[in-house]
């Protein structure tokens, strides 16, 4: 089952006096690389919120953002005047009035603009009541997160299963010129030998070996079979349920390196032209696959 890498979810959830917000959002990425952001006073939980995650997104850049909205009695911190900044302020204007001369003037609005002169005391929390809430909301806003994944990667499966469609008709035209191909190459392959020759007598024999290697060599019948293959693979493993993205990338670097051959030994300008299609559908796939977990 293809899942996208490429999604959003939301999920709001009452739990005692607060109403706790969750978003995901999600984005192409080679490994599984999880940002989660949550209120400060409860960074305990981290750990086990990504094993959460983590079990239910394999691969991707996630990034969680997790909220509380309370009832508007509770201050989210405590304001705190830092005592010893305030006198090393208060002793350093003390030395430029005795050695400068320099009477400096300060109020305690002006002070108070300082940096760090006041300090924000997170409060203190009961981290496992509110525990059970993060976890419940989390796994809402996975859901919703799914949804939207397993949507976008209905619509993926979709568009491959019609390229793969599109590339065996592409396979089955070569399989037909085939033939044709090598016997015009042998035919041109003769031309050329009489012509070089002249009035000189052909060996026939010789000739017919020529032939015979040459059609060796354009046979391309190895590679038909095993993109045939491939693309059979790649089918079925469209209808597993597990992370697809790498095993359909490594599958379709295969596809491409037997179409690559197939144009190299078959060298006749209607295959070639068949092949270009060709490897623009498997551009079109490869440019999908890179949205797939």
């Amino acid at each position: 089952m293809v899942k996208s890498m490429t999604a959003y979810g939301r999920a709001e959830h009452n739990f005692e006096d607060v109403v706790l917000l969750a978003e995901i959002r999600s984005v192409n990425h080679r490994y599984r690389d999880i940002i989660l952001r949550i209120p400060r006073n409860y960074q305990p939980l981290e750990d086990e919120l990504k094993r959460l995650i983590a079990d239910r997104v394999r691969r991707g850049r996630i990034e969680v953002s997790l909220q509380i909205e309370g009832n508007g009695d509770v201050s989210p911190s405590e304001l705190q005047l830092n005592g010893p900044l305030v006198k090393s302020y208060l002793k350093i204007f003390k030395q430029l009035n005795e050695e400068f001369g320099i009477d400096v003037r300060i109020s305690g609005e002006l002070l108070c603009q300082f940096k760090d002169i006041i300090v924000a005391k997170p409060e203190t929390v009961d981290i496992e009541k509110l525990k059970p809430g993060f976890l419940e909301v989390l796994r809402k806003a996975l859901d919703s997160y799914d949804f939207m994944r397993f949507r976008e990667g209905e619509a993926l499966e979709a568009d491959f299963r019609e390229r793969l469609r599109t590339i065996r008709t592409y396979a089955a035209e070569i399989e037909e010129r085939a033939p044709e191909a090598v016997d015009r190459r042998a035919a041109k392959l003769k031309e050329r030998i009489v012509s070089m020759v002249g009035d000189l007598s052909v060996d026939d024999a010789r000739l017919a070996q020529e032939v015979a290697i040459l059609a060796e060599k354009a046979d391309i019948t190895e590679e038909l079979v095993r993109l045939k293959s491939h693309c059979n693979q790649f089918e079925e493993f469209l209808s597993k349920d597990d992370a697809l993205g790498r095993r359909l990338d490594f599958l379709l670097q295969e596809i491409n390196r037997e179409v690559n051959t197939l144009s190299v030994k078959a060298s006749d300008a209607s295959i070639s032209s068949t092949v270009v299609e060709m490897k623009a559908e498997l551009e079109k796939l490869r440019e999908q696959i890179q949205n797939v977990e």
